[in-house]
């Protein structure tokens, strides 16, 4: 059962109804109990197994409450390598009021680790949690420094760092990540690459042989200046720094892209995106954020519609937009631009998710209600229509509507329903009271009850 194949769940339900009606039990009652079985059924186990799960949330629970700073950082530390848990735990640390800090070259270790900022205790990015940069480059980095003291100035780095484990690429990220800021601007240090390996090998292969350094000649009091190392050439824009940082870090740390307007933007919405759990399932919320990921995908039957990633300065969330919604809004689905999007939350594969059936983008004007209200789209109006044909078991009949309509129920949103009941002697149609969010897997839900092309969606374009 927890396959939910539908043609096994056909023949499991009539065997369930057929002993059921054996043991006296009415096949209203018993298709009420098969209607809870069935969903119960993808995720349930038993009670020892609950047990222990009971005991690690409680055991978690403390930790978080009672030790949030060190509970964070084992946290982060346990997902170091997940960019898409890493970003919310990030989100959670700074909800909680805990400051996490960038990577630096002079500060951070080879995993988070917990740092004090003017005495209050914070949590520093680790430097192997950087995407492109392992453990055999940071450690004879974090090395010299331990046994050196803080690295002064790029020179300094490249005389006392042993960077034979480094490579060009490795370099690189650990620049655009911002971990050598301390030393010099990014794009300085970007534009003598280089340079600063080749110096870096240098120095290296004349301290193996024994042979005196060019640093050795100056002192430890004067840094010699790494040869046409430009100090005051142009710094990377912000844009720039927040690309970089995003696609390295999968965090903004130098400014979020979204926190000058986020105040405006707050107005608009009902929730924020790292607010969305599953205690909201069902809900119908209106959140904004920027798009940072999208996946363009197709049903069963071949209809387009899109997965996007909205972040906003709490965290991320994944918005489902159907293709009846997707067809009128496929210019605004795309990387970096800021959406308003009303839907409804929900579970899809054990992971909490938005159906969007209304989106708008965020165009910044002098007038805060051209900002948050201009339409996007059509306003739709939808309505399922399904059919189911009586036959002269009336009991199982009713069973068959009952589950019918708790599948609308796990499917909220403003789609109105229409029963077309139909029988050898006329059709009746009925507007049930439920409402509802038309997709692919309420549809397939819908169809494995009462047989294939039971669900037709009809949209209308309303006035404006």
């Amino acid at each position: 059962m927890g396959k939910k194949i539908p043609k096994v769940m056909k023949k499991e339900r009539q065997n369930f109804m057929n002993g059921a009606r054996e043991k006296g039990i009415s096949a209203e009652v018993a298709s009420e109990i098969f209607a809870l079985i069935e969903p119960f059924a993808g995720y349930a186990f038993n009670k020892a197994h609950s047990v222990s799960y009971a005991l690690i949330a409680y055991q978690t629970a403390y930790l978080k409450a009672n030790y949030p700073v060190e509970y964070m950082t084992a946290f982060l530390n346990t997902y170091a390598d997940h960019s898409e848990r890493l970003s919310s735990a990030i989100a959670e640390c700074r909800r909680l009021g805990i400051p996490v800090l960038p990577p630096d070259i002079n500060r951070s270790q080879t995993s988070f680790a917990i740092e004090k900022q003017d005495g209050k205790a914070a949590i520093r990015f680790s430097l192997t949690a950087i995407k492109n940069v392992g453990r055999a480059a940071i450690e004879p980095i974090i090395s010299a420094r331990q046994q050196g003291g803080t690295f002064q100035s790029i020179e300094d780095f490249c005389r006392r760092a042993d960077l034979r484990s480094i490579n060009k690429k490795v370099l690189e990220s650990l620049i655009k990540a911002g971990a050598i800021d301390c030393l010099a601007p990014r794009e300085v240090l970007l534009q003598a690459i280089d340079r600063i390996i080749s110096l870096a090998q240098r120095e290296h292969r004349l301290r193996e042989s024994g042979q005196a350094t060019m640093f050795d000649l100056w002192g430890d009091t004067v840094s010699p200046p790494l040869p046409q190392l430009n100090l005051e050439s142009a710094e990377s824009s912000l844009k720039q720094k927040l690309d970089w940082e995003r696609e390295l870090l999968g965090v903004y740390f130098s400014e979020h892209p979204l926190a000058s307007v986020a105040p405006k933007l707050r107005n608009a919405t009902t929730a924020l995106c790292g607010e969305i759990n599953a205690q909201m399932v069902g809900q119908k919320v209106i959140i904004a954020g920027m798009v940072t990921a999208v996946r363009q995908l197709h049903t069963r039957d071949s209809r387009p519609f899109v997965i996007a990633t909205l972040e906003d300065l709490d965290g991320t969330v994944e918005v489902a937009a159907w293709s009846e919604v997707y067809n009128h809004t496929k210019d605004l689905w795309q990387e970096g631009k800021i959406l308003l999007v009303e839907g409804a939350v929900k579970v899809r594969n054990d992971r909490v998710s938005v159906n969007c059936y209304r989106v708008r983008q965020y165009q910044p004007s002098s007038d805060e209600t051209e900002e948050t209200e201009p339409a996007t789209q059509p306003p739709l109006r939808r309505t399922l229509i399904i059919s189911i044909s009586q036959t002269d078991k009336a009991e199982e009949d009713a069973g068959r509507l009952h589950q019918v309509r708790e599948v609308l129920s796990r499917y909220p949103g403003q789609d109105t329903v229409q029963l077309t009941i139909v029988s050898t002697e006329e059709t009746v149609n009925l507007e049930l009271p439920n409402t509802t969010s038309y997709c692919p897997e309420l549809a397939q839900e819908i169809n494995s009850i009462l047989g294939d092309n039971s669900l037709r969606l009809e949209e209308v374009v309303q006035a404006s």
